[in-house]
């Protein structure tokens, strides 16, 4: 990953500790765990250690872990169980080597992760990050330890005071974590365990760090939020600023050309934040906003505290205000209960809204929250079958959208170079992926494109010139409304 690096001046620690040593981190799950891994790097950098691309050249490796996947902690073991063969290999060469497990599983698991696997030196939940050098020292003094104390609010003051450079350049895109946990406590997820009550960040902290990230060369910022759109930060006015004024307020960052959010619950999108959509020129016209069934009866079984007609007359709402934003949801089949006529519920409701993209995934119990223990559980045949169903629907509406987009000439933010000579990839307002032949000094810029070819995965667009970084010589994309 290449990430453009400036001189700006931020605090530093006083005396690294750990010169010459390098880190390694893999980072499981969703976009606020990559945000938590450039974190960990950057208290790393402080104490001297240098990010590497390999386990094998690590004195010190650290796996970032996610819990919402099926399976997650096995995945995690089975990892564990690599790296000490890495482990031992590097100690007959006379090298140490540290291993820790962060993030979710490490929250949830923390005692049984040491208790099951004696390699692993530190265990450090996901509000705890901030303290990794003192926990490392710990650790090589020989204490196995486990730390998965919620403290969220001291750990975002901590990184804000001792912010230094990223330790790679940073891409033209990156994420900025702006609220953490979630209040909702849906029957199928473990966020609320692992991640703890909403907390969100103060604007100030939020600008400043947007700010320092433009400096940097970032053109993209997506804010990161278990539940985002119930951000709810104390603004510089003392007054609390929702996510749409906190929108606002980053839309006037110079050089910061591009605003994005996720992931949003239907009950928290006020009318503050919908006319953010209608009225930014940054803010992406793209919305990620789960509904998970069609289905009213197995909603209030998930808890989602929202029926169908509701999620309908919300997305009305929002697409009037912006005609041609692209929808995006998650979808679970098979949760408890989950009858045929259910099912129908849920073909019905993506067939009336009409999707950009979504995910979908089958129902899996989660050790710990109340569906795990609910009766009615659907066999594991009739959730494959469903499944399959639903995706088959989904892609098609997909390429339907994709299909709509050819022709047309759009903003594409250039961030690496693709998988073949002399191509550049970046992505469309609408978050497709766009590949464009175009020479390598252009990463990192705004280029108008006409999209040209459709593809499976991805567009492909030819430029239209070269245009300068901080002007659009696209049409008005609240004006282009999707005709599936």
């Amino acid at each position: 990953m290449t990430r453009r690096q400036d001189n700006i001046d931020v605090p530093t620690t006083a005396e690294p500790t750990a010169f010459g040593k390098k880190v390694f981190v893999r980072t499981y799950g969703c976009q606020m765990n990559v945000y938590d891994s450039d974190r960990m790097t950057e208290v790393l950098a402080r104490e001297g250690y240098e990010a590497t691309d390999t386990p094998e050249d690590a004195d010190l490796v650290l796996l970032n872990t996610c819990h919402i996947r099926e399976k997650a902690a096995e995945k995690v073991y089975s990892e564990l169980g690599r790296l000490r063969k890495i482990k031992d290999e590097r100690a007959r060469d006379g090298k140490s080597t540290m291993i820790g497990v962060a993030g979710c599983v490490a929250q949830a698991e923390g005692a049984e992760i040491s208790r099951r696997a004696p390699v692993v030196d530190l265990v450090v939940g996901p509000q705890s990050y901030h303290q990794l050098p003192g926990l490392l020292n710990r650790a090589k003094s020989g204490e196995k330890v486990v730390e998965t104390e919620f403290d969220i609010d001291a750990k975002f003051e901590d990184l804000s005071r001792a912010a230094v450079k990223p330790v790679r350049q940073r891409p033209p895109s990156a994420f900025l974590t702006v609220q953490e946990g979630c209040d909702k406590f849906c029957t199928f997820c473990v966020v609320p365990y692992t991640r703890g009550a909403e907390v969100s960040r103060p604007v100030s902290q939020i600008v400043e760090e947007a700010r320092r990230m433009a400096a940097e060369g970032v053109r993209e910022v997506t804010l990161l939020g278990q539940n985002v759109n119930a951000y709810h930060g104390e603004g510089p006015d003392g007054k609390t600023w929702g996510l749409g004024r906190l929108l606002r307020e980053l839309a006037e960052i110079s050089g910061l050309d591009r605003l994005r959010y996720t992931t949003s619950h239907p009950r928290d999108m006020d009318e503050d934040l919908i006319e953010a959509h209608r009225d930014l020129k940054s803010l992406m016209p793209y919305l990620h906003l789960p509904v998970q069934s069609g289905s009213d009866k197995i909603l209030k079984a998930m808890n989602r505290k929202h029926t169908r007609d509701e999620y309908f007359k919300l997305i009305d709402r929002i697409r009037d205000a912006a005609p041609g934003l692209a929808l995006s949801g998650d979808f679970i089949v098979g949760f408890p209960g989950e009858t045929d006529a259910d099912f129908e519920d849920t073909m019905d409701l993506i067939r009336r809204v009409e999707y950009g993209s979504a995910f979908s995934f089958k129902y899996s119990q989660r050790p710990g929250t109340p569906g795990a223990t609910m009766a009615n559980q659907v066999p594991e045949d009739i959730k494959s079958a469903r499944l399959l169903e639903l995706q088959a629907l989904l892609t098609e509406q997909q390429r339907a959208f994709n299909a709509s987009r050819l022709g047309m000439v759009c903003d594409v933010l250039l961030e690496k170079k693709g998988r073949q000579p002399g191509q550049l990839t970046g992505k469309s307002p609408w978050l497709q992926a766009v590949q464009v032949d175009a020479p390598e000094d252009l990463i990192g810029t705004i280029q108008a494109v006409e999209i040209i070819e459709i593809g499976s995965n991805s567009l492909f667009g030819a430029r239209i010139g070269r245009q300068d970084e901080h002007l659009s010589t696209a049409p008005d994309l609240k004006e282009v409304a999707f005709d599936a």
